[in-house]
């Protein structure tokens, strides 16, 4: 099956409006994914990414467990540790992840670990003389501390942009909030 015009996740440059791209001096990993967002559609970027977390893809879970069980005995956070911040404190996370910004545009989380920091922003543009709709703009940049790091980053950067290319695809077949 063909997908729809709304499902059509491309690669683009950091936008420039994204303050998530201006957060590193050294960047390791960075990366963006957009996606356009039909007429209609809530433009809160926090409502977008939490929509866009609750409705992943079962395999993402899959991967994230394998993760957790290979970085556990590495002293590395695991998404079960981070769950048990996030239920004691929603109003501060999305989902697993720490939120460090917000704007009327813009949702900037993340976190950060002995090996490697990272930022997530789920940004929301607006139609443009260049482009007729809403899309959705979600960048990823780490800063890498150490060795640890680098493998880490290198080993998981192709799934990395299978997860978040899948991710944006699911939302869009399900129907993004109105």
């Amino acid at each position: 099956m063909m997908p729809t015009k709304y499902e059509l996740v491309t690669s683009v440059p950091i936008p420039a409006e994204a303050t998530v791209g201006h957060t590193y001096e050294l960047v390791h990993l960075a990366d963006a994914y957009s996606i356009p967002l039909p007429s209609g559609t809530l433009t809160d970027p926090e409502l977008l990414a939490r929509f866009l977390f609750s409705q992943q893809p079962r395999w993402i879970g899959t991967l994230i467990k394998m993760r957790d069980a290979l970085v556990a005995g590495l002293g590395l956070k695991t998404a079960r540790h981070l769950e048990s911040i996030g239920e004691h404190d929603q109003t501060n996370r999305l989902g697993i992840f720490k939120i460090y910004g917000k704007s009327r545009l813009e949702i900037v989380f993340g976190e950060d670990d002995k090996h490697l920091d990272f930022r997530l922003s789920v940004l929301c543009t607006g139609p443009t003389a260049r482009q007729e709709e809403h899309r959705l703009v979600f960048t990823s940049v780490v800063h890498c501390h150490n060795r640890l790091g680098r493998i880490y980053i290198f080993l998981i950067a192709p799934f990395h942009r299978l997860v978040v290319q899948a991710s944006l695809r699911q939302a869009a077949r399900i129907g993004w909030p109105c």
